[in-house]
């Protein structure tokens, strides 16, 4: 499985730059110009690694970081062009990782990268999430389902994640659809219905079930096993 990295840089070059070196590497790589596009795009999808510029029009790395760290722990490096100890003292406070100082080496930021992954699995950041006869790895996103192991998208993958960190709760199609689409998608909130369907045909009967409540939503139930 590739690693997957978000790059939040307002700077195309230095963008394009940081992007193609990674890809260069095997990593799949996204980007986001600010700091709301990289909300957003982390609210459809999930990331092994970001690298964040900490000075970007409207919202600054600080409060991308801060908002981040409400839901998750995915290792954060800051990208700055400032070296104040204060700034250094801050984003560590709210939950980064490291610091690299621009103008950076290419190589170099690459070897943090792997560093951190490093650490952060030996650390006991690669754990497995269980419920019922399902099985999660937080941190490599395989997915089993009595043993056997189940390929889903990204977006079912978190369809999924969400349901299990949620049991027993109701969520509407639109809860759902802002939540895993975003506020500004036009479609229809049928695309919900049709993840569900895929979703529950890839899991089968495992003691994790999305039931259809009429005329509310969806409710993961769990059955104890036996």
């Amino acid at each position: 499985m590739k690693r997957k990295l978000l790059i939040v840089e307002d700077d195309p070059l230095m963008q394009e730059a940081v992007a193609d070196y990674f890809m260069s590497k095997g990593w799949q790589v996204q980007t986001a110009n600010d700091g709301d596009e990289a909300l957003t795009l982390l609210m459809r999808d999930s990331f092994h690694l970001l690298l964040l510029d900490v000075m970007m029009p409207g919202i600054n790395g600080f409060t991308v970081c801060r908002e981040i760290r409400k839901n998750s722990d995915v290792p954060i490096i800051f990208l700055t062009a400032r070296v104040m100890e204060e700034d250094e003292l801050n984003g560590y406070a709210l939950g980064a990782d490291d610091y690299v100082t621009k103008p950076f080496s290419l190589p170099v930021l690459h070897a943090k990268a792997i560093a951190l992954l490093k650490r952060a699995k030996s650390s006991g950041m690669e754990k497995w999430l269980r419920i019922g006869a399902l099985e999660i790895n937080l941190h490599t996103h395989e997915v089993r389902a009595e043993g056997k192991a189940v390929h889903l998208p990204p977006k079912e993958y978190e369809i999924l994640l969400f349901f299990l960190e949620n049991p027993e709760r109701i969520f509407s199609r639109e809860q759902l659809l802002i939540r895993f689409w975003g506020y500004e998608f036009d479609g229809s909130e049928r695309v919900v219905d049709n993840h569900i369907k895929k979703l529950r045909k890839a899991i089968g009967p495992c003691g994790c079930t999305i039931h259809t409540v009429r005329k509310f939503g969806y409710r993961m139930e769990v059955t104890p096993p036996k």
